[in-house]
């Protein structure tokens, strides 16, 4: 089968080199890739929100399958625009990528259906959200965008005073654009994050293995929210017991609901969750492979990758048994200097081997460039290195000893993945 992956980072690299792997795989295209992806896939210079282009490119190639992995051309349409012209396309329809689309749906969702979640309010006027907010008096609390915001129209807010900034800067400043139109304001929920993606055709569900994703730029959770900074696998606080309540109260429930609203989900959904003194509960819903967690949870995948994609397009997931590995997997995102504020691109890269690796782990790259055959940073997260070992310890062990073979100028990363407060 030829394959067109569409994306350019860590994940659509970890989804190129796993859709490698299997026999049924012909020729790898990637739209538009990056650096790295381009010692494993043909990068065709298509930008990942061209959806005519990547339809004209489909057909023109004769391609099998089209592997829509971000967030944004799911929720334009691509899939719909693919499935029209009858190109077999993974990935949800835009109004089931609503789910991740609009934090305004998915929280209404939660509450129709009676899906464990945050209590909340909808505000599309400022002054009502920070009337009520003040009103409200509790804290902390959380101002969300409505719409996507490259992982970032998240804000945890200690006191008044930052809740009342946050939704001047969403609503009125327009930091994430059209994103923050609306905003949700809700209950700041304790307890461990837990990170679950689930292969799902629209009937059936088949949860992948868990994971953790550390998103605070620096060590000890300081500092500003990024997209990841690093994950593990599996997520220590993800019990067997926590898992079937989970599927009984989360994930079929989820799926159900979507159907009841007639916008059936295909694809990949993570379920962002937090297991709180009153049990799991959702914070956010995703209509995609994660990132990084996909660095961490497709390494220990043994069951073929396209037979299990092939099974969600045709909607015949049930049919199929999906094996896991035994062993832990550790991923540690080397960043640019400044990341997630400004940083500089075009920096040589010095470690890497001419396919963009180092010995003893998988270097997953997200944003890198080649210039004159030399790996350079082209992003604000640059490079996962991931590693898989017996344990947990052994797997982080690997990882942080490849991080080491590894440098540029300005380069950061956390020296904490893996730890459990």
């Amino acid at each position: 089968m030829d394959i067109l992956v569409i994306g350019s980072g860590g994940r659509e690299h970890a989804i190129v080199r796993k859709l490698k792997e299997s026999p049924r795989t012909g020729k790898l295209y990637c739209a538009p890739g990056n650096g790295g992806i381009a010692k494993d896939a043909e990068c065709v210079p298509i930008g990942a929100m061209d959806i005519p282009a990547v339809v004209a490119f489909a057909k023109e190639k004769n391609i099998d399958l089209v592997f829509v992995a971000p967030d944004d051309p799911l929720a334009a349409g691509m899939v719909d625009a693919l499935e029209k012209e009858g190109i077999p396309a993974f990935g949800p329809c835009a109004n089931a990528a609503v789910i991740e689309a609009s934090k305004v749906f998915s929280k209404d969702l939660m509450k129709r259906y009676h899906i464990p979640t945050a209590q909340y309010e909808v505000f599309s006027e400022p002054a009502e959200a920070i009337a009520w907010i003040e009103n409200n008096n509790r804290f902390p609390i959380v101002v969300k965008a409505d719409g996507l915001a490259l992982g970032k129209g998240v804000l945890i807010c200690p006191d008044f005073e930052a809740a009342k900034a946050a939704v001047k800067e969403i609503m009125e400043d327009k930091v994430f654009g059209a994103s923050g139109s609306r905003v949700v304001v809700e209950e700041f929920l304790t307890g461990p994050e837990v990170s679950v993606l689930a292969f799902t055709d629209g009937h059936c569900v088949k949860p992948m293995v868990s994971s953790k994703d550390h998103k605070r730029a620096l060590d000890n959770d300081e500092g500003l929210n990024t997209g990841g900074m690093g994950t593990i696998s599996p997520n220590p606080y993800y019990t067997d017991a926590i898992a079937k309540e989970c599927m009984e109260t989360i994930f079929l429930p989820t799926i159900e609901a979507m159907n009841k609203e007639g916008r059936p989900f295909k694809g990949c959904l993570y379920f962002g969750l937090m297991i709180t003194p009153d049990g799991p509960k959702v914070i956010e819903y995703n209509a995609r492979f994660g990132d990084p967690e996909t660095q961490v949870v497709l390494p220990r995948l043994k069951t073929d990758f396209v037979d299990i994609v092939m099974a969600v397009v045709e909607e015949r997931l049930s049919d199929l048994t999906i094996e896991w590995s035994d062993e832990a997997c550790a991923c540690v995102v080397m960043a640019s200097g400044g990341y997630p504020g400004h940083y500089e691109k075009g920096i040589a890269i010095e470690g890497l081997d001419e396919n963009g690796q180092v010995d003893g782990a998988v270097v997953y790259h997200a944003g890198t460039a080649l210039r004159d055959g030399k790996f350079v940073t082209n992003g604000g997260r640059v490079l996962g290195v991931t590693a898989l070992g017996g344990t947990l310890p052994q797997a982080l062990e690997k990882a942080y000893a490849a991080v080491g073979k590894i440098h540029w100028d300005g380069v950061h990363y956390r020296h904490d993945i893996g730890v459990i407060k």
